[in-house]
Parts: structure tokens; C-alpha cells; sequence
């Protein structure tokens, strides 16, 4: 199993802004699809966004344009920036690898980490 560990999730605002880390294993992201989800209580887990081994990335329509998904490939980290947060994005948030094709469905990838809280108010 690939081994990821997210951290940044925090308390804030509506309006504000947080931004989600992921670290990895240095070789996952050249073979791997890499993505962020994330679950309510009660509700299944939702993808994000997704990137691809060539930095392609998609984003759900109810984050499209406030959040924005990268990687530093010297760090081994990926990040999820999150602008104008909303009280609907409080979730807990969680990074996945799998293999292509990159979809932001969860079945379709087999390596998480142990997510991380984000609650808006």
C-alpha cells in the first residue's frame, strides 16, 4: 500500500481560505492518478479534483474556480488550495492514488490517507 498523509485541515470562516497538503511516496505521482475527496457524515465520499501524471487537472462544478489543486514534485506533496469557502465544504477531506484514468470516483482508487477536518462556518 501507498502510503499518504494529509494535514492543513482547520476551524475557519466563511470566506476564508485553507490550504490541504498531501505528502507521498516519491514514486507515486509519475504512474499514479492522484485526487482529493471528501465525506460528510451519512454521505458518501464526493471527488474533488483529480491530477494526472502530466498535471492535468479536473475539479468538481461546486468547487470549480475557489479551489485549486497542485503539486511541488520536490516536496513529494500535493496541495489542495481552498478560496471563499463556503459551510458546505466542511468535510473531512482525504487524498487517494490509483490508476488511470483519473475519475473522481472513489472505487477506482485503492491507496488513502487518514484525511483531514475541514469545518466552515
Amino acid at each position: 500500500d501507498v502510503q499518504l498523509v494529509e494535514s492543513g485541515g482547520n476551524s475557519v470562516q466563511a470566506g476564508g481560505s485553507l490550504r490541504l497538503s498531501c505528502a507521498f511516496p516519491s514514486f507515486v505521482y509519475s504512474w499514479h492518478c492522484m485526487a482529493w475527496f471528501r465525506q460528510v457524515p451519512g454521505k458518501e465520499r464526493e471527488g474533488v479534483a483529480t491530477i494526472d501524471r502530466n498535471g492535468n487537472t479536473r475539479y468538481a462544478d461546486s468547487v470549480k474556480g475557489r479551489f485549486t489543486f497542485s503539486r511541488d514534485n520536490a516536496k513529494n506533496t500535493l496541495y489542495l488550495q481552498m478560496n471563499s469557502l463556503e459551510p458546505e465544504d466542511t468535510a473531512m477531506y482525504y487524498c487517494a492514488a490509483g490508476d488511470p484514468p483519473c475519475m473522481r470516483v472513489p472505487g477506482t482508487y485503492k491507496n488513502w490517507g487518514q484525511g483531514t477536518q475541514v469545518t466552515v462556518s
